[in-house]
């Protein structure tokens, strides 16, 4: 069953009672994974190769049916795998999209996730500020943590360890409860002041 929390108070509040639902060692993992694309970013972009890792940067991976890859880091594109990941994939600012095996960690920020019919990911799938969608007997071989988006999964699909969800509304209706307090106190004190001014003219 998919874990709803809902918003008391304050968007701090929330967060820590559906991250209490994970374990530390949980979210290590794939919060190493971004770590280990930052890095990749560092060097410079290679071609894909099998059993190579594969960083672009507003370049779309392609794994082929029947080809086999290792790590694989986008920025500001998609990946998509046809063959097998067999580490890590990890998505900035793009879709990831699965209809063959991801042996590890799936993370992805602002994007979606999609991972087809009888396709699966062997560990964590994170998701920030985005959409997840599975197919039939899709299968997730450990967490499934969605914050700010939504998961939308058939009675088929199969989830091997805990599953968050965090829909976007906790996000951005606390922020825009916070831009229109800000710019109501901006305006109460510019206003008075204007309003002086002109009363000299």
């Amino acid at each position: 069953m998919v874990r709803w929390f809902s918003f008391s108070g304050s968007l701090s509040g929330s967060l820590s009672g559906s991250m209490a639902a994970l374990s530390a060692s949980r979210l290590v993992k794939p919060m190493a994974g971004v770590g280990f694309a930052l890095l990749l970013l560092l060097g410079m972009a290679v071609p894909a190769r099998a059993n190579r890792d594969m960083v672009q940067f507003a370049n779309t991976i392609e794994v082929p049916e029947g080809a086999e890859a290792h790590d694989t880091v986008c920025f500001f594109c998609s990946v998509d795998v046809k063959g097998t990941v067999t580490g890590d994939i990890v998505v900035f600012f793009g879709d990831v999209h699965i209809s063959g095996k991801a042996a590890h960690d799936v993370v992805n920020f602002f994007g979606s996730v999609r991972v087809d019919d009888d396709a699966s990911i062997g560990h964590d799938m994170v998701n920030f500020f985005g959409s997840v969608r599975l197919g039939e007997n899709a299968s997730i071989g450990q967490d499934s943590v969605v914050m700010f988006g939504s998961l939308h999964a058939p009675a088929s699909a199969s989830f091997h360890g805990d599953r968050v969800v965090q829909p976007g509304w906790l996000f951005w209706v606390p922020l825009l409860v916070l831009i229109l307090v800000i710019r109501g106190i901006v305006w109460g004190v510019r206003y008075p002041r204007r309003h002086y001014y002109m009363r000299g003219y």
